[in-house]
């Protein structure tokens, strides 16, 4: 395994470091001043028009559709590996509620992009897939439901019934990311075709259900930690009375929605953890830069040796988590997402847990001060911590994870 980045990755990076000096730092303050003046707090910020044209102008447009086993990436993307991306990935998660957003990179549409690029007809990508990639349009993926331990994706009870030439979609979804923003133009929807089926992971199916469709309502935006995230277009709960669209919204094959689901969530977890490590590296700047401008009981703050050992230990921690996620992304480029499973597994469960523990750090180094409006550290804390929850909570991984051990010995004595 070699870890060295080429040619490429490091003139992307040095064109995206500057990106973000030039571009996206100053635009933090700027995109928060324009929302407080918006009609709506849902309604995006200027800025993030401005922000998308200066990184198509660049070239920093689509990193993150990489070109992995014959798959989409030199089709639609830079055509980069996942190894290549991820040094990429971790700059954008400094600034994770803008930098993703102005390069096309962001969360639900990543994924849902990917889908469609692997599952979607032409006639799909032709109406939901060009618009995403041009960045005309957002997205959502509506599989979690609160009435059901979504953790176990058999469980969705969201039906979806054929009735001649439509399918009629009824459930109600929650924490849906991005629905709420008017920009959001289609949803792709998960719920049981088959509800009776033989293989609970054959029931379920994936329809587009776009947002205008009768029947589909956006009921209230849902909170996380306190925070509306406005700038990912919020966390909705969205309710489908009797929505009907064509057979041909249907993706791929009907029972597929499973398989489709675990294809979709690979990819999105290990840029998750490629951002979280960036959202660390934030923190760990934030308290070097707090540490020797704050004086307590007579000395620097960098002088107390607790503030030392946080220090050092987040360095430390950061080291070995962009290790483990540059080996898993080579893995996925050689092997592929089914060979890197168990490392895919590791990253997610070591990822946002260790964020989220430098993060607690940061916070208490600033005080009141890391709580506040005022530093990026308290959303990024809520940010990092949802993650633990997000694309399957720690526990469903670490089970899989210990059932792989497992499995090495099984038949053996102890």
């Amino acid at each position: 395994m070699d870890f060295a980045f080429d040619t490429r990755t490091e003139e992307l990076r040095e064109r995206l470091v500057a990106f973000m000096e030039e571009y996206v730092y100053p635009a933090e303050a700027v995109a928060t001043e324009q929302r407080a003046r918006l009609a709506s707090p849902w309604d995006t910020p200027a800025v993030f028009g401005e922000l998308k044209a200066e990184a198509r102008r660049q070239g920093l447009w689509n990193l993150f559709f990489v070109n992995q086993h014959g798959g989409p990436g030199a089709e639609y993307g830079a055509g980069l590996t996942n190894l290549q991306y991820a040094p990429l990935a971790e700059i954008t998660g400094r600034s994770p509620h803008l930098a993703p957003m102005a390069t096309n990179c962001a969360a639900p549409d990543t994924g849902n992009m990917e889908l469609l690029a692997q599952f979607g007809d032409e006639a799909q990508k032709k109406q939901w897939l060009e618009p995403l990639l041009a960045g005309e349009i957002r997205s959502a993926f509506a599989m979690t439901e609160p009435e059901v331990a979504s953790s176990d994706a058999t469980n969705v009870e969201t039906r979806i019934e054929r009735v001649g030439d439509e399918y009629v979609v009824s459930g109600r979804k929650w924490y849906i990311s991005g629905a709420m923003n008017p920009d959001c133009k289609v949803f792709i929807v998960m719920g049981k075709t088959d509800p009776e089926g033989a293989d609970p992971r054959r029931r379920q199916s994936m329809v587009l259900v776009p947002r205008d469709t009768p029947g589909v309502e956006v009921r209230r935006a849902m909170k996380v930690y306190g925070y509306e995230d406005h700038d990912h277009g919020g966390h909705a709960e969205v309710v489908f009375d009797g929505a009907r669209v064509p057979v041909g919204n249907l993706i791929g094959e009907e029972g597929g929605g499973f398989a489709i689901a675990q294809a979709r969530l690979g990819p999105g977890r290990i840029h998750h953890c490629m951002r979280l490590i960036g959202m660390a590296e934030r923190a760990i700047e934030l308290m070097c830069r707090r540490a020797v401008g704050r004086t307590a009981f007579g000395k620097e703050l960098a002088a107390q040796g607790v503030v030392q050992g946080w220090i050092a230990d987040a360095r430390v921690a950061v080291e070995q988590l962009r290790l483990l996620v540059l080996k898993t992304a080579w893995l996925m480029d050689t092997v592929g997402n089914r060979g890197a499973h168990t490392e895919i597994q590791a990253i997610k469960i070591a990822t946002p847990r260790t964020v989220v523990g430098i993060l607690d750090r940061a916070v208490q180094l600033h005080g009141a001060g890391g709580v506040s409006q005022d530093f990026p550290l308290a959303e990024l804390w809520a940010a990092a911590r949802t993650l633990q929850l997000a694309d399957g909570p720690d526990e469903v991984h670490q089970r899989s994870l210990a059932l792989r051990e497992l499995r090495k010995y099984a038949g053996g004595r102890s």
